[in-house]
């Protein structure tokens, strides 16, 4: 399934995202730095993409650290996962954490996140005195074992 998304470039360095396969569910981000940015063990910095996106209204884009860098290099969004909503028009910016121990530098045009574009519900919330009952019941963390 495809579908068209609207992208505003807001800074002469951004890269519209790629896929980096054909069959691949996050499109990478690209940092849209003037120059080297260093990020130290245990700090946030906010990496811009320099694009706006206009995602079709049923969707979100959804903000993923990308493997490679996560793994090799310690660098993933700071929030886990981005939500980008689809009335959202501002740039795109990776608040990108280094949990390594080790200073890493990302350069312009460097992939730093990837981006899934995908539908979701939007619930109405009804309040009630009791719920269904379920064999879980109110088994929370690591109630349902361990393999």
């Amino acid at each position: 399934m495809q579908y068209d998304v609207k992208i505003k470039k807001l800074r002469d360095n951004a890269i519209i995202p790629t896929y980096g396969s054909e069959f691949a569910a996050g499109a990478d981000l690209y940092a849209a730095v003037d120059g080297a940015v260093t990020i130290e063990p245990c700090e946030t910095k906010l990496i811009p993409t320099g694009l706006a996106f206009e995602i079709p209204v049923g969707y979100a884009g959804f903000v993923y650290a990308r493997s490679g860098l996560a793994s090799k290099r310690g660098l993933a969004p700071a929030n886990k996962v981005g939500v980008i909503d689809a009335d959202y028009r501002g740039e795109v910016m990776v608040a990108l954490h280094n949990h390594g121990k080790q200073a890493q530098t990302v350069e312009a045009g460097e992939r730093v996140a990837q981006m899934v574009i995908a539908p979701f519900i939007t619930a109405s919330f009804i309040v009630c005195d009791e719920l269904d009952d379920t064999e879980r019941g109110e088994g929370g963390f690591g109630s349902t074992g361990r393999k």
